[in-house]
């Protein structure tokens, strides 16, 4: 009986932190991802610090690889205990989105369906795509729309990224890396023909 296919999950949190208390909100959100890198199927995480003096909007991106195990990290006492602490240097709502399993990003265009890559490469190729993109929008969009609304400023992030992610940055970076996410493609690469065909064969 074959394992069922995990779908990779990415999480986008935001959170205002109260001015002043920045330094212990960095040493929190460092010792949460620490922690949930010892929970199962954890696939790396990355904070995004606030642009400027004045700002002091935290984005904070984690990966599991599958809703099974994000859910076991979301539940635990541990997650709740860090939480606690965070809330309380926090203010205003704290967004959490869901950007996307990830297999889907993985098909390539015109070919037979095959078995996704192994999750270490998607997790790594999904990052390479989502980290940039994270980083200019936080750099332009957020110190626009945040003032206004931080769930506004999610909302037009999270969509962006995950248009970009879906129909430009994900098709370019696996034809880019096919035969990297998926060796099979180089033993089954056609061979030239110039030099191993029967002359007159189409």
């Amino acid at each position: 009986m074959t394992e069922p296919t995990r779908k990779p999950v990415t999480v986008l949190v935001t959170r205002r932190v109260r001015p002043g208390h920045e330094a212990a909100f960095e040493a929190l959100t460092r010792e949460l991802l620490t922690v949930a890198d010892r929970f199962p199927g954890h696939l790396g995480g990355h904070v995004l610090r606030p642009e400027g003096l004045r700002s002091t909007l935290y984005q904070t991106l984690f990966a599991f690889d599958d809703q099974a195990h994000l859910d076991a990290w979301t539940d635990s006492r541990e997650r709740h205990d860090i939480l606690d602490r965070l809330l309380a240097i926090s203010e205003g709502e704290t967004g959490l989105h869901i950007l996307s399993g990830l297999e889907g990003w993985f098909a390539l265009p015109n070919a037979p369906t095959r078995k996704p890559p192994p999750r270490p490469k998607m997790a790594l190729v999904t990052w390479m795509g989502i980290f940039p993109l994270v980083l200019v929008l936080f750099h332009t969009v957020a110190p626009i729309l945040a003032p206004i609304s931080t769930t506004l400023s999610i909302f037009v992030i999270t969509a962006i990224v995950t248009v970009a992610m879906t129909w430009v940055v994900m098709p370019l970076l696996v034809r880019l890396l096919a035969k990297w996410l998926y060796p099979e493609l180089r033993s089954t690469a056609p061979s030239d023909p110039s030099s191993n065909s029967p002359k007159g064969s189409p």
